[in-house]
């Protein structure tokens, strides 16, 4: 097995290859042959990395952090949650739910944001309108 393979298997865990393969975005045939040894170009490398949510360098070379560091924050998608808060009708305060409900928008902005930067607000919308459901 490759290195990259071993560290593609530890990003899956004891989860299935198709559940990650729908994660991250890609085929599950094309991951099955990531864990077989083939290597990704680096924008399928990268794609995994975001989808996974961890550290491209990692992914590539074993060095550095696996997971992003949280410190990092990406602010478009932290306005972007913050304008569906505003839409809302909700104000930004130390109450537990609009800390929550920001939470959740930016979370989900950060983490569906397309390789080419683009924010699907209107997918963040249909998120929000479950976010009381729950």
């Amino acid at each position: 097995m490759s290195v990259f393979a071993e560290r593609l298997s530890q990003l899956i865990g004891a989860g299935s290859v198709s559940a990650f393969a729908r994660k991250v975005g890609l085929s599950e045939a094309l991951i099955r042959k990531y864990l077989k040894g083939a290597e990704p170009s680096l924008t399928k490398a990268n794609q995994i990395a975001m989808g996974a949510n961890c550290s491209l360098e990692w992914l590539a070379t074993g060095c550095g952090y696996l997971y992003r560091q949280a410190e990092v924050v990406d602010r478009e998608a932290l306005q972007g949650a913050l304008a569906l808060l505003a839409e809302q009708g909700m104000v930004l305060d130390h109450e537990p739910e609009s800390l929550v409900r920001l939470l959740a928008f930016y979370q989900f902005l950060r983490t569906h944001k397309r390789g080419d930067g683009f924010l699907d607000l209107a997918l963040a919308r249909e998120f929000g309108r479950h976010l009381g459901e729950a």
